[in-house]
């Protein structure tokens, strides 16, 4: 007996047992950094959050020391030094750590934050029961911040905050080695970008 013909069927549903690739970051955002005053704006933003001064001051301690969300997230007031007005930096990934100067700003955003904040926590931010800020919480903190603040179209995610720091240091003329200590960087190949993204190595090129 003959066999039937062999048909070729089209399946009906998608294969969902191979988990989609992500995008890369260049398809996804223009850049990888704000300015200042963008960083600013956001932190204008989160300020009238329900938990405001938080908030606020986790963008302003991200920023000026160009923490990873984890790093922030981890940070213990045992690192904070009140009276040298100094930051114990430890890095992750292997990068070095560091002793980094307080601003005036910084120190009375974290004494008031230590005032107000569930005093039997070793953690510099946490959440409503005293537990650690999650990294994933303070992603979406920023992503609502962004999108209040007119931001929403560079889609903002925390590592943007450590990049913006190292951008606004290097168009400050600061020494790329200061700076790759200053963000704890293992190779220098890594900080040389910050320097190759500022306008002012372009400056006088044209002139009226």
């Amino acid at each position: 007996m003959a066999r039937p013909a062999l048909r070729v069927i089209t399946p009906k549903g998608e294969n969902r047992t191979v988990t989609p690739l992500r995008r890369p970051n260049k398809d996804l955002r223009t850049r990888e950094h704000l300015d200042r005053k963008e960083v600013e704006r956001l932190m204008k933003v989160a300020s009238k959050n329900r938990n405001g001064h938080r908030d606020s001051t986790k963008i302003l301690i991200c920023f000026r020391h160009g923490l990873r969300a984890v790093e922030l997230c981890d940070l213990r007031w045992a690192q904070i030094d009140f009276g040298q007005a100094v930051l114990h930096v430890s890095r992750l990934k292997g990068g070095s750590p560091a002793t980094h100067p307080l601003t005036g700003d910084e120190l009375r955003a974290l004494r008031r934050l230590q005032r107000e904040q569930e005093p039997s926590s070793p953690f510099t931010f946490t959440a409503q029961r005293g537990t650690p800020f999650s990294n994933a919480g303070f992603a979406r903190m920023l992503e609502r911040a962004a999108k209040v603040a007119g931001l929403d179209a560079l889609k903002i995610h925390p590592h943007m905050l450590r990049h913006s720091t190292g951008y606004a240091l290097a168009n400050q003329g600061i020494d790329t080695r200061a700076l790759q200590a200053y963000l704890g960087h293992r190779h220098i190949g890594n900080t040389v970008r910050y320097a190759e993204l500022s306008p002012n190595r372009f400056k006088n090129f044209w002139r009226d």
